[in-house]
């Protein structure tokens, strides 16, 4: 696999295929959508190739369905592992949550209990994924709109699944913010629950507010109290690799660029206070 991943980087979408043919942009890593990739050719691994020499790559996926009762896909899991030996990737990440039962895809992220049934369940799934894969996976935090009952908070539910699986976190600020305005807790005590030697990578995102709710979107730039937010996680956990998230109402790739100017500049004047 690729050298660590440092700094700020972006997700790779078609809209912005071209710029990064055309020009270099100042970006210091991309993500890539996995799931776009498990093809046998065309467009996208066209300008994957083109584009992946020249920047370090992160692959992030929506489809192991880690939560699932379903057996692991060992397919998917067969081609994610021949995309990453195309790509090298410096991460392989993954949702904690489950998207399918009974093989249908539900196209969506869906939480889990906060019990330890669950976390036995998850953990041995996320380990037999790992083994396949022969590495260490990230694991994203979810957003969520219906309160899940437990035996613990989320943010004691994901430290434990990643002690127990012995993975890495993907620290998704702005799922924090929306999950924390849906449900009424405080997104800093979340962040202030986790395991500083475990983050590895953080997220940043836009939502849409709709006053009594917030829905995870990806459509928005990031609103000021993630910043805010994400500001906060610097402070506990040092400076891990930013990435922006943008799935719909794609910009010109110059506001997204505009965004990552203010991730980089948190990153610069925020210090370290667990150093």
């Amino acid at each position: 696999m690729a050298d660590a991943l440092h700094g700020c980087g972006i997700g790779l979408r078609p809209e912005h295929y071209l710029d990064f043919v055309a020009a270099p942009q100042p970006v210091d890593w991309l993500e890539i959508l996995s799931d776009n990739y498990l093809v046998p050719g065309g467009k996208p691994l066209h300008y994957l190739d083109l584009i992946r020499r020249d920047y370090p790559m992160a692959m992030h996926g929506v489809g192991l369905n880690l939560g699932s009762c379903d057996p692991l896909d060992m397919e998917y899991l067969k081609d994610l592992r021949e995309l990453a030996q195309r790509v090298q990737p410096a991460l392989i990440s993954d949702h904690l949550c489950w998207t399918g039962v009974a093989h249908h895809r539900l196209h969506d992220l869906m939480p889990l209990p906060y019990t330890e049934e669950a976390l036995i369940h998850v953990a041995n799934r996320i380990s037999a994924a790992q083994d396949f894969l022969g590495q260490r996976l990230v694991i994203e935090n979810v957003s969520s709109y219906v309160e899940s009952q437990g035996e613990m908070s989320e943010w004691e539910f994901v430290s434990a699944v990643a002690a127990t699986a012995d993975c890495e976190l993907l620290v998704d600020v702005n799922n924090i913010y929306v999950s924390g305005r849906n449900h009424g807790f405080d997104p800093a005590t979340y962040l202030r629950g986790l395991p500083v030697s475990r983050v590895r990578q953080f997220h940043l995102a836009g939502h849409t507010d709709h006053g009594t709710f917030c829905i995870d979107t990806h459509d928005h730039p990031v609103c000021a109290n993630v910043w805010q937010l994400y500001e906060h996680a610097l402070q506990l956990f040092g400076r891990p690799p930013t990435l922006l998230e943008r799935d719909d109402a794609m910009p010109p790739i110059g506001e997204l660029l505009a965004e990552i100017d203010i991730a980089r500049s948190l990153m610069e004047r925020t210090p370290h206070a667990t150093a």
